[in-house]
């Protein structure tokens, strides 16, 4: 019998795997929907390049979703998360930026007088993830954990001339991104890569434990439904090879994402009853899974600029304005076209997850509900001008008009040129046990049931205010922890 039986090899899992079967008594088996790679020289080259991030339509490592970013009238986009061993961490750019000091102050706040969560309590958590090696001696950073952390040091042209527009304008520079206090200004990103290119919890924590007795990973294996006896999480039915079957374990962790850690929890019966109910699903408990999500919207200005790429990553610097993120990407999605992303990363307005079908092939309906709040649409028109003006000092040539003064045009404006950062989250939040929104506790543990725990981005209860790599990794070291105590 298993001990703990992880369901989702991504960012989250491939840490906790790494972690909990460090004990040799203790049986781990990790579940991924996506392929699995054993040796570092098998993983495919796209994968581990971090000059580029594989998700165009050909790729065979994605999961692909359909979403509607805004109603009225409606804005549709499809995002992508990654199906493959290490999950979104092995196709994404590489950025690894911590979430901010406020943003553990508003998680702290919605756990009452708990401090579990606090910068304090997680501080220690990020630097065991990560091997800084730029800023190793300092004491809010780790020098021997298992992510390497580097900045560009000799950055492409379209970088640099952004972070000369930036220090022109009067904003300061920031030496270090991920030092534990909030400071506005331009720098250098950090990111999980080294000589040997993307090092996401795949590389960094999986693969080196798989050697170990104790611990089993499948790939190619999705998680459909849970298995309960009573209100006791015993199993998960799985489907591989074109057939289901179940695994059963003492324990159970999902570490899916977001979206799939939700939508497994959903085909179970746990979620709001009305919905489980429309959809013939019996109630195992009520909860509010998949209401009130965050993610970043995101606005892509293109431009011309005599510069060339030549980058390392994807981002190699980013302006920080408190709530907003001014990224100019060094790749380009169109040839010959640069593109300056102007990300809301508090937004007020929030998401809905639902489920379409019991089918576990047929993906869930998934509305961001961007814009919907008129402060969102305020900051964000406010972000454009600022993000309009240093291409201007960086000599660049708009693509698209600009931004119009009056406050409806500058609404429609901003919904025809909306987009998403992809960094989805919160529809299992936690929160304090009278908090009818928690899905789960201080501890990751699923309200109204036993033995299960949800361990990735989904329990996240607040907005980051960063890309969630670094923070992602940090959750499952602590719940590791949790789940070893």
């Amino acid at each position: 019998m298993t001990d703990t039986l992880i369901v989702g090899g991504g960012t989250a899992g491939c840490v906790l795997a790494a972690r909990l079967s460090e004990d040799p008594a203790h049986q781990v088996r990790l579940l991924e929907a996506g392929p699995l790679w054993t040796t570092p020289g098998a993983i495919p080259a796209e994968l581990l390049d971090p000059t580029a991030m594989p998700i165009g339509p050909e790729s065979p490592w994605l999961w692909r979703y359909d979403v509607a970013l805004a109603a009225d009238p409606p804005v549709a986009a499809r995002i992508v998360r990654g199906r493959v061993i290490g999950g979104s961490g092995s196709i994404n750019g590489g950025y690894f930026v911590r979430a901010t000091a406020a943003d553990f102050a508003a998680w702290a706040g919605k756990l009452g007088t708990s401090s579990a969560w606090s910068l304090d309590a997680v501080l220690p958590m990020f630097r065991r993830t990560e091997r800084d090696l730029d800023f190793g001696d300092q004491p809010w950073h780790g020098c021997s954990g298992p992510i390497p952390v580097r900045r560009t040091t000799n950055p492409a042209p379209i970088s640099a001339a952004f972070t000369a527009a930036c220090l022109a304008t009067g904003f300061p520079e920031v030496p270090d991104l991920n030092a534990p206090m909030d400071a506005d200004g331009v720098g250098a990103v950090p990111c999980n890569i080294d000589e040997n290119g993307r090092i996401g919890s795949a590389l960094g924590y999986l693969l080196p434990a798989l050697a170990r007795p104790n611990l089993t990973v499948s790939g190619e294996s999705y998680g459909t439904r849970l298995r309960f006896d009573r209100s006791r999480a015993i199993g998960v039915d799985c489907l591989r090879a074109g057939r289901i079957h179940t695994e059963w374990a003492d324990r159970i962790v999902l570490s899916a994402g977001a979206i799939e850690s939700a939508a497994l929890l959903l085909r179970s019966g746990i979620g709001t009853p009305e919905q489980l109910r429309a959809l013939g699903i019996p109630i195992v408990y009520a909860a509010d899974v998949g209401a009130g999500f965050s993610d970043h919207p995101e606005i892509g200005i293109d431009y011309l600029v005599e510069t060339g790429d030549q980058a390392t990553v994807p981002v190699e610097s980013v302006l920080e304005l408190d709530d907003v993120e001014i990224r100019p990407y060094t790749v380009s999605f169109t040839p010959g076209i640069h593109r300056l992303g102007v990300a809301l990363m508090r937004p007020h307005s929030s998401g809905v997850l639902r489920l379409r079908s019991t089918d576990p092939t047929i993906a869930p309906l998934i509305e961001h509900r961007y814009l919907a709040a008129e402060s969102d649409r305020t900051r964000l028109r406010a972000a454009v001008v600022i993000a309009t003006e240093l291409l201007k000092r960086m000599n660049a040539h708009q693509i698209i008009e600009p931004i119009p003064a009056r406050s409806d045009l500058a609404a429609a404006w901003l919904r025809g040129n909306l987009a998403t950062s992809q960094h989805l989250s919160g529809t299992c939040r936690m929160g304090r046990e009278d908090d009818e929104a928690a899905v789960v506790d201080e501890s990751c543990r699923v309200r109204g049931v036993t033995g299960l725990f949800i361990v990735d981005l989904s329990i996240v209860p607040v907005p980051l205010s960063r890309g969630p790599q670094a923070t992602t990794m940090m959750i499952a070291e602590q719940a590791a922890g949790y789940l070893t105590s």
